[in-house]
Order: C-alpha cells, then structure tokens, then sequence
C-alpha cells in the first residue's frame, strides 16, 4: 500500500469525529481512566479512532467508516479464522477477535509511516498504536509486518480477508485479489472495500486515475471500481461470487463495499 510524500504544507490533526467515536464504540475496550489516557498520549498520531474508556477515545484520523459497519456483523466472525491486511492501528482486527473470531492475524508493510510524516508532520513509529491497543487488551491478534502481496508466507489459511481502502492503491490489483484468494479456505471471502466508481454497474470496467485527481496531495489513487469490474476481476483469481454490500458516496467520492467469495 502506497501513499502520497510531496512536500507540501503539513495539515492540522482533526478532531475526533462523532460519526469516528460511534463505530468506536462498537468495540469499547472499557480500561480504566487513567489507563486510557495513558494509551491515547503514547501514540503522536491514530488513524483509527479507539474507545478506551467512557469518554476517552483515541483521535483517529481516518473518517466516516460507518459504511463498513453491514459487513461486519459477529455471524461473520464468529469462530472464524480472520486475516485483516493493511491493518494500521488493528480497528477491525480488534473487533474480528472480539466478535469471536477463532484466531486474527494483521498485516501491514507500515508503508504509512512515510505518509503521516509527509502530510502531518508526525514520526511516527511503524505499528506503535496496534501494539499500545493490544498491550491494554491483553489481544491474542499476531500482528506481521508484511506486504499483502507476501501473505502466502504466512503459510496458513482463512476463512475471511478483510481488504479495507487497498485495492485502489496498488498497481496490480489482479496480484493482491490472487494473493488473497490463495489463503482463502474452501468457501471463504474477501471483506473488500475500496474505491468505487460512476460507471454503470454491470460495465466489466475500471477507472483510471491520474495522480492527484481524486484526493489532493495523494497520488496513489489509481483505480475506481464497479460492481461489474470487481466480479470479472474475482472471476480471475478463483473468487467466483460477489455480493455488492453497499455502494455510496462519502463526501462527494464513489466507494463500494462489498465480499467475494470462493468456491466451497
């Protein structure tokens, strides 16, 4: 996963939305007061956004992920074995692992790192606030630094994927889909949400996109996609059904939700 590193003006960290703090909340980890904040100053920067404590919540970064709320129900997880690739701060590992998920691994290549210098100003250390959450939790989530592309080192197999704001930002979508299919369980799928478009549904189609066209300052957008782009490009690695979870805006830009799964 890239992110853009021109040197431009850095940006102000936002406050904690309410729309951040209600997803929050569908895991609140419940530590004490004093623990939480302690938690929530050892990180100079969070993308996602924790609930620590009654009324103490980490300041993520990352807004408005109440769209991805429908995919992830604890009948999803629920006994499962989990793999949740550019985890970040491990949100949804979390949450799998508290929904009931049997066994979580999270993987990112902490490529981000880079991207928060860059438009924050903040060094921020590769993987400190998953470590911080799953210190305070006590979680049994295996965090690897690893690329998604690499997850076959892993030498296990999963029954769900969780693929969150990924696809669009590789150069080689085909690779990822087939890396993931390639650990998937007989019958398992792929939590994908990414980068939609405003093609027509059906159109076996993806966008390009030039640096820089769809966010300002990030030129690793490279693709939109349709339902119909998502179910050929599935069809490609050996995931032979999608099922459109949801399709909307979230200001003023197409995303889709979606799963992809394998034959059982």
């Amino acid at each position: 996963m890239a992110y853009a590193i021109e040197a431009e003006p850095i940006e102000a960290i936002p406050e904690t939305s309410a729309a951040e703090r209600a997803v929050a909340d569908l895991h609140a980890i419940g530590a004490s007061t004093v623990n939480a904040e302690r938690v929530r100053d050892s990180v100079p920067l969070w993308f996602h956004t924790f609930s620590l404590a009654p009324g103490v919540y980490t300041p993520g970064v990352a807004r408005d992920h109440g769209y991805r709320v429908p995919a992830l129900d604890a009948e999803r997880f629920a006994g499962r074995s989990v793999l949740d690739v550019g985890a970040f701060d491990g949100f949804y590992s979390f949450l799998a692992a508290a929904r009931g998920a049997s066994r979580v691994v999270a993987v990112d290549n902490e490529q981000y790192v880079e991207w928060v210098q860059a438009r924050f100003g903040v060094t921020l250390a590769g993987g400190a606030g998953f470590r911080a959450i799953a210190e305070l939790m006590q979680s049994s989530v295996d965090y690897r630094l690893m690329d998604a592309l690499d997850v076959r080192e892993l030498g296990e197999r999963f029954d769900v994927v969780l693929c969150f704001g990924i696809l669009h930002r590789v150069t080689d979508p085909i690779a990822l889909l087939r890396a993931l299919a390639d650990v998937l369980e007989p019958g398992g799928e792929v939590v994908l949400e990414t980068y939609g478009s405003r093609l027509a549904a059906n159109a076996p189609a993806i966008e390009v996109h030039e640096p820089g066209d769809v966010y300002s300052r990030d030129d690793f957008v490279y693709w939109g996609f349709s339902p119909g782009g998502l179910r050929r490009l599935g069809l490609i690695v050996g995931l032979d059904e999608l099922e459109v979870v949801e399709e909307l805006d979230v200001d003023g830009h197409p995303r889709i939700l979606a799963v992809l799964r394998a034959a059982g």
